[in-house]
């Protein structure tokens, strides 16, 4: 495989650690797929925690000041929330939580990255706005299922609403980071749907190719964006 593939095109100042940082993830997050929940515990929770926390460690390696800590923190926090969702017993709440905390993260990461004029285009704007009214339509399909957990679905959405919403207005400069947003809002609908309503077909499967290359391509798109950036 062309090194540059592993990061969409040239990407400078990574060094050999960091591609294999990388491959750890890729290989991790295509293992995953294939390591059955009924393996014998931990192995499922270990290739899981592979797949988000190397990117994790690679932005904590390769970015400076706020932008490491930020992003850092987003993937380690996400990381945590994979592994609190496949730990035995019941760890819903918590692992939302961590995952609210990832998105409290990406939008301060998102919105330190807004250019100037922040007045946003056409192409955000309509697009920001569709992001919008997929969450209130998919929230009110959810509602009538929620129960007790109302109250931090509600908090959840609206927060992951706005991670893929601030961006999109980022504008970066190419499309990467706001793709692996929303790839993100569109794994977290098929748990909901799969939580509260009804499984969609292949429903593992396509949650967490989405999930992992919606991560990915925030994790990799920004470092993209930096080094753009000098």
């Amino acid at each position: 495989m062309n090194r540059d593939a592993l990061t969409f095109g040239p990407l400078p100042g990574l060094g050999k650690p960091d591609r294999w940082l990388l491959v750890l993830s890729i290989v991790a997050g295509a293992l995953y797929l294939v390591t059955p929940h009924s393996a014998q515990f931990p192995v499922h929770v270990v290739v899981k925690a592979l797949s988000i926390a190397p990117l994790a460690v690679l932005a904590f390696r390769v970015l400076h000041g706020g932008d490491r800590l930020l992003l850092g923190a987003a993937l380690a926090f996400s990381s945590l929330g994979d592994v609190l969702l496949d730990l035995p017993g019941s760890h819903f709440v918590q692992g939302l939580l961590a995952f609210l905390v990832a998105h409290v993260l990406y939008i301060a990461l998102f919105v330190g990255n807004w250019r100037r004029p922040r007045m946003p285009g056409r192409a955000q704007v309509a697009m920001a706005a569709a992001v919008i009214m997929y969450s209130v339509l998919l929230f009110m399909w959810l509602a009538p299922g929620l129960g007790e957990l109302v109250l931090p679905v509600t908090i959840y959405t609206g927060a992951l609403t706005l991670m893929a919403v601030t961006s999109i207005m980022a504008r970066f400069a190419t499309p990467i980071v706001p793709f692996g947003a929303i790839l993100f809002v569109i794994s977290d609908s098929m748990i909901a749907a799969g939580r509260f309503r009804t499984a969609l077909p292949l429903a593992g499967v396509l949650i967490w190719v989405t999930y992992y290359v919606g991560q990915y391509c925030i994790a990799v798109g920004y470092l993209r964006e930096k080094t753009r950036n000098g």
